[in-house]
């Protein structure tokens, strides 16, 4: 039986190289499809540390609200080492961004307090008009 529909019906000694040919084809275009996705790098500058070890100088246009656990229930707020009643926060981030272009505040909460207490000066900065607020963790203040 042989499959080269000749009448001869003898065996073909030449190799069939039409499937070989298809197989060749399909590896061609699963490289060429691969090759151009390959990731290539960005070339970037990686930050360098600091060549001395004196501490940054202080930012006065940086604004954090610090929420402190005081072990009586109700915790102590303080904005930027100023100590504030929970009721006075609010007009005083008001004050603070009322003639600012950058509205940017920083909130650093206790981790032995309910997160709740931390959402609410978040809420304050909020409607103090500040377009962004960011959370120090732990992480965060160890410079990590």
């Amino acid at each position: 039986m042989g499959m080269g529909g000749g009448g001869t019906g003898g065996a073909v000694s030449e190799i069939n190289v039409t499937p070989l040919i298809d197989v060749l084809l399909v590896l061609l275009i699963i490289f060429m499809v691969i090759v151009p996705v390959v990731p290539h790098g960005l070339d970037a500058l990686v930050p360098q540390p600091p060549k001395s070890k004196s501490p940054p100088p202080d930012n006065d246009r940086t604004i954090v609200v610090q929420v402190l656990s005081n072990g009586a229930g109700e915790p102590a707020y303080k904005i930027n080492d100023n100590s504030f009643n929970k009721s006075a926060i609010e007009g005083k981030l008001a004050e603070i961004f009322a003639t600012r272009q950058e509205k940017v505040m920083f909130v650093k909460g206790d981790p032995d307090l309910d997160f709740s207490k931390v959402a609410d000066v978040i809420d304050f900065g909020h409607q103090a008009g500040v377009d962004n607020i960011g959370l120090i963790t732990p992480r965060v203040a160890a410079g990590q």
